[in-house]
Formats: C-alpha cells, structure tokens, sequence
C-alpha cells in the first residue's frame, strides 16, 4: 500500500512539473505581447492561478496539460517565441484575427499532436515554412490573409513532396490572400481527405493539374484572382461534385 502511495505521488509530481513547464512557455509567450488592449492576458494570466483555469487554455483530463491555445479576436500585438513548440501535448492553435508579426520559429515542428493551426488574419511575413510537412496529424491549416511570400513548389511540393504524404488527414487548407507564386503542384492533390481549398488572391499561374479530380471529398474551391487556366471539360464533368467554387476574375476557362 505504501508502495502504491509512493507511486501516485510520483506520477503527481511529474505532472506538476510539467504543467509548470507548460506556465512557463505560455509566460514567455504573454512576454512577447507587446500590446493587450483589453489587458486579457495581463489580468488572467497569472502565477496566482492555475494555467488550465487562464483565459484561452484548455487542458486535458488525462494528463492535465495544456491541449488547446485559443487567442483569437484579442486584438493582440507581437510575435512568436520559440518556446511555444513546447506545448508538446497540443493539439488546437488558434490566433487568428490578431496582429501578430514577423516570422514563424521553426520549433513549432515540435507540436507533433497539432490537430488543428488557423493563423488567419494576422501580419506575418516572410517564405511559408516548408516544414509544416512536419505535422502528420494535422485536419486544418489556414494561414490566410498575411504577408507570407514564395513559390509554391518549394513550399508546398517539387522536392519536398513527402509534405503532401504527411498530410494524410488534412480536410481544410486555407492560404488565400498572401503572396503565393508559381504553379500548383500536383503533389498537392495527394490530400485524399481534402474538403476544403481555398488559394485565392495570390499570384498562382499555368494550369490547374487534372490530378485535383483524384479528391473526391473535395467540395470548397476557391482559386479566384490567380492567373490559372482552368481545363472546361474537368469542371463540367470531375468537378461537378463541388458545393461551392470561384475561379473568376483572372482564371482562365480553356479546353484543353
């Protein structure tokens, strides 16, 4: 019995020091807040309560640590630590609808349970990692409206296609409004779980690939204001399955 005792209060412990481990990240993160107009993370997020009780966070019931970080329609200003790849048991992030800047760090690859990534809205910039290939679990990726720049086969395709094997059950991707030039990879279309594609307004060029009819779950396609060629026959006939779609203005209708 005592034994048994011994071992509960280990594994408490070990749990306790990894929520605080948890604290900490999500304190150097609230550091690199550099305006909180409604002084949401100010007031909350403090030392005096318990991480999972502070505004945006959620925790899991099995291993009490931090699962989900939503901090969306903060109107939060500031960038992103790298200690935020520290969240190992994550699985939801959601900043959107902020002001967050500069860069990606590229310790968030260590977020390998992240299920779930929406940095709509915000004022990142720079070449879209190529690493988010590195998130095997991941259902959603939206990172619209940014400033985000780059060809689009050595971000999303071209020698890294492994990217798209990885994304197995990825259902929405979302990269509409950035900087975004080049052609579509065909490798693309390896995400057979795809539900929902929206790349417009960029500057996308050249032919959509046939291979975008082997998606059969695919029914949201937005490629509109891109400079695409759009073959008549696969939208009449392979894509007459989708709910919704815009390809005008600046695509091309051709029979090809």
């Amino acid at each position: 019995m005592f034994a048994l005792l011994v071992i509960f209060g280990a594994i408490l412990s070990v749990n306790s020091l990894n929520i605080t481990a948890d604290q900490l990240n999500l304190l150097a993160l609230k550091s690199y807040i550099s305006h909180d107009p409604h002084n949401l993370l100010v007031t909350n997020w403090s030392t005096s309560t318990s991480v999972c009780n502070w505004i945006g966070i959620t925790c899991g019931s099995r291993h009490h640590r931090v699962i989900a970080l939503d901090l969306s329609n903060m109107d939060l200003t500031g960038t992103i630590p790298s200690q935020l790849g520290n969240l190992s048991f994550l699985t939801w992030l959601d900043i959107h609808s902020n002001n967050f800047l500069g860069s990606l760090p590229i310790e968030l690859t260590n977020l390998h349970s992240l299920k779930y990534l929406n940095f709509n809205n915000n004022s990142f910039d720079g070449e879209l990692p190529s690493w988010f290939g590195d998130f095997p679990k991941l259902q959603s990726l939206s990172l619209s409206q940014n400033y985000f720049i780059g060809v689009v086969p050595s971000i999303l395709g071209g020698l890294r296609s492994r990217i798209f094997d990885n994304f197995s059950k990825l259902q929405v991707l979302n990269l509409q409004w950035n900087r975004i030039f080049g052609k579509l990879p065909s490798s693309l279309f390896k995400c057979k779980e795809l539900t929902y594609l929206s790349l417009y307004h960029n500057a996308l060029e050249g032919s959509i690939p046939r291979e975008i009819e082997n998606l059969p779950s695919l029914e949201y396609l937005y490629l509109d204001y891109n400079n695409l060629k759009v073959n008549l026959y696969l939208f009449l006939c392979q894509l007459s399955h989708l709910i919704k779609y815009d390809f005008t203005p600046l695509v091309k209708f051709a029979i090809l």
